[in-house]
């Protein structure tokens, strides 16, 4: 029963209350908000844990940053030309954050963070005591774009970060140029650092031309990103499909007077919790490399949902499916609504009479419309049944 498994803080409220009594009453829920990869009949190689059980995980001799051989693994896999000595290895993205927040920020400051995006951001920054300052990301008719004047708007004296996400969850949208541009001008003007959420980059879908994946060795059309500092975060979790084994990595880079310091202050942090499993670490080589099968199966996965979504979408007047250049997620507009009340009253009967379960949009803070968001991820014949059903309703 699958209802049993959703955790209650990924949706809205009138939707938790309405899940926990089907839950009870033991209805099977079509979960299209899936993110968990290991529960969407992905085939895992059998031997991928193997190194896990290794009898060098009895020896335990732990570093701030990491086992120098995962943090080779990790800088290898990223190809980006990286110093394993810039690379530092955390549990989990959120730990990253949360290592980030304490190392950049005091209680009272804030972070600039994209809108829409996954609420995340407003727990992990509230529970380091800071806040957040949205800038929008808007819809010009054809992808997502920062506003680049709402983004400077945005920055006050006690700003001390930017975050973007690339590709963004859950617009699906990759960092263009202009895009990167507009951060590294806030990062210049404000002398505030650059954290970039990669976690889905290895998934494109359909990105649009001369779009690049990872920001890491690239330069923006302004003169290049060498004067900011950066913060670059992935996973385990999202990049082979393994959320359980628990290992992600910070990659910095940046003036060459800048960085140490910085990584001197990661290390004292990441020491006093030393929370990253050595038995992970010592399989991370093995993990990154066989786990390309699991990567690769997603990856087909999201491409193909995605495509029957825009055939079976093609020509139904009441939603728009807003382009998704990468990532786990799509977005759809309601063509006939301009407000929330649509999109939850949309979800709410989905549930009720389908047992589908989605995301109304304004969960992530769609700053206007009616939008319903779902992941890409399902198996495909959950997937098209669920689907089918929401585009039937949204004629309604």
């Amino acid at each position: 029963m699958l209802s049993s498994r959703i955790p209650e803080h990924r949706f809205p409220n009138r939707l938790a209350l309405q899940l926990e009594r089907l839950g009870a009453e033991g209805a099977e829920i079509n979960n299209l908000i899936e993110s968990n990869p290991t529960r969407v009949d992905i085939d895992y190689p059998a031997d991928l844990l193997a190194p896990l059980g290794s009898a060098d995980g009895l020896h335990y001799s732990p570093q701030p940053r990491g086992l120098r051989s995962a943090r080779d693994a990790v800088a290898g896999w990223l190809d980006a030309g990286l110093d394993p000595e810039r690379v530092v290895l955390t549990a989990s993205t959120s730990e990253a954050y949360a290592l980030l927040f304490k190392l950049l920020c005091d209680p009272g400051d804030d972070i600039l963070v994209p809108q829409p995006s996954y609420p995340l951001f407003e727990h992990l920054a509230r529970f380091e005591g800071v806040g957040i300052s949205p800038y929008p990301l808007v819809h010009d008719g054809h992808t997502w774009a920062i506003d680049a004047d709402a983004l400077h708007a945005a920055a006050g004296p006690r700003t001390r970060a930017a975050v973007a996400v690339n590709p963004n969850n859950p617009t699906g949208s990759y960092l263009a140029p202009p895009d990167l541009d507009a951060l590294a001008a806030v990062c210049r003007a404000r002398n505030i650092p650059l954290l970039v959420d990669e976690v889905f980059n290895r998934y494109a879908i359909d990105p649009r031309p001369g779009i690049n994946r990872s920001i890491l060795g690239r330069d923006t059309a302004g003169g290049g990103t060498d004067d900011i500092t950066t913060f670059v975060l992935g996973g385990l979790s999202k990049a082979v499909g393994l959320p359980q084994v628990k290992l992600a990595w910070i990659a910095v880079d940046g003036p060459a007077h800048e960085v140490p310091d910085l990584l001197d202050g990661l290390d004292l942090l990441a020491d006093t919790y030393l929370s990253v499993s050595t038995p992970a670490q010592l399989g991370a080589r093995h993990l990154l490399a066989a786990g390309a099968a699991v990567t690769t199966q997603i990856q087909s996965r999201v491409t193909a949902n995605y495509a029957w979504l825009v055939r079976r979408a093609s020509g139904n007047p009441a939603v728009r499916i807003l382009r998704t250049e990468g990532g786990w997620s799509v977005v759809i507009r309601l063509a006939a609504a301009s407000d929330a009340d649509r999109e939850e009253e949309l979800a709410l009967s989905l549930l009720e009479d389908d047992h589908v379960l989605v995301h109304p949009g304004y969960f992530f803070d769609f700053p206007e419309g009616a939008h319903v968001v779902f992941s890409l991820l399902p198996a495909p014949a959950r997937f098209r049944h669920g689907v089918g059903l929401l585009l039937s309703r949204a004629r309604t």
